[in-house]
C-alpha cells in the first residue's frame, strides 16, 4: 500500500490546509472525468480512489491519527498481508457503524488482492448502506461474482441492490441463478419472491447461503 502522505504529495507534518490543497490540485489535474480514453480512464479511476482513500484518512484528525500509529508498527510485507489486515479492520469499522472508515480500508483490501471475492462482497455490502453509492456497490458485487459465479449469496444480495434500484429484470435473473444454486436456502427464495420469481425453477444446482449480516437494518 502506497504512503497515504507521498500519494497526497505532503509531508507527514501537513496542515490539514495543506492536504486538502493538495487533494484539490490532483482532483484538478487527474480526475478520472479528464481522461477519454477507456484505458487511462480505468487508470486514473483506481489511481483516484486510493488518492481518496488517503485524503480522507488524513483529514479527519481521529483516523489520521490511527494511520500515523499504524506507520510506526511492524510492516506487513506482502499484498496479501496488507489486504487481510484492511479487510479485518474493514469489517470491525463497519460493525462500529463508521461507514467512510469501513470503505476506505475495504478498498484497501480490494486494491492489494483484487481477486479475493470476499473482498469486493464486503466493500459492496458497506457501499450499500449509502444512498449515493448504490452503483458503486453493484459494481463491486458484480466484480465478486464474476470471481465466485457459483456463490448464491452474492447473486442474492445483487437482486436485492437491483430492486432497490428499481431494476427489476436484472433482479429477477440474480435471483433465478440464486434459486437454482441455493433452492433450499429460505432467504434465496425470500430476495427471489420479492423479485417475482417461482421458488420451482428447474434443474437446482448446489450452492451457497445468502450473506447478509451486513445488511443495513431499517
Amino acid at each position: 500500500m502506497a504512503d497515504y502522505y507521498e500519494l497526497l504529495g505532503v509531508s507527514a507534518t501537513a496542515t490539514a490546509s495543506d492536504i486538502r490543497k493538495a487533494y484539490a490540485l490532483i482532483a484538478r489535474d487527474k480526475h478520472p472525468d479528464r481522461f477519454t480514453d477507456a484505458v487511462e480512464k480505468e487508470r486514473a479511476q483506481e489511481f483516484f480512489k486510493e488518492v481518496t482513500t488517503a485524503f480522507n484518512t488524513l483529514s479527519n484528525e481521529k483516523s489520521r491519527q490511527e494511520y500515523d500509529s499504524s506507520l510506526a508498527k511492524p510492516k506487513l510485507t506482502t499484498p496479501e498481508e496488507i489486504g487481510a489486515d484492511a479487510h479485518a479492520r474493514g469489517l470491525q469499522s463497519l460493525e462500529a457503524r463508521d461507514l467512510q472508515g469501513a470503505v476506505d480500508l475495504l478498498r484497501v483490501a480490494v486494491y492489494n488482492v483484487p481477486g479475493e471475492a470476499r473482498y469486493h462482497h464486503s466493500l459492496a455490502m458497506a457501499l450499500a448502506r449509502s444512498p449515493a453509492a448504490q452503483r458503486e456497490a453493484i459494481q463491486s458485487l458484480e466484480k465478486a461474482i464474476q470471481l465466485a459465479p457459483t456463490n448464491a449469496g452474492f447473486r442474492a444480495e445483487l437482486a436485492t441492490l437491483f430492486l432497490r434500484g428499481g431494476l427489476s429484470l436484472r433482479a429477477r435473473r440474480e435471483a433465478e441463478a440464486a434459486l437454482r444454486l441455493a433452492p433450499g436456502d429460505p432467504r434465496v427464495r425470500k430476495v427471489a419472491a420479492e423479485a417475482g420469481v417461482s421458488p420451482d425453477l428447474d434443474e437446482p444446482r448446489e450452492g451457497g447461503g445468502l450473506l447478509d449480516r451486513f445488511r443495513k437494518k431499517p
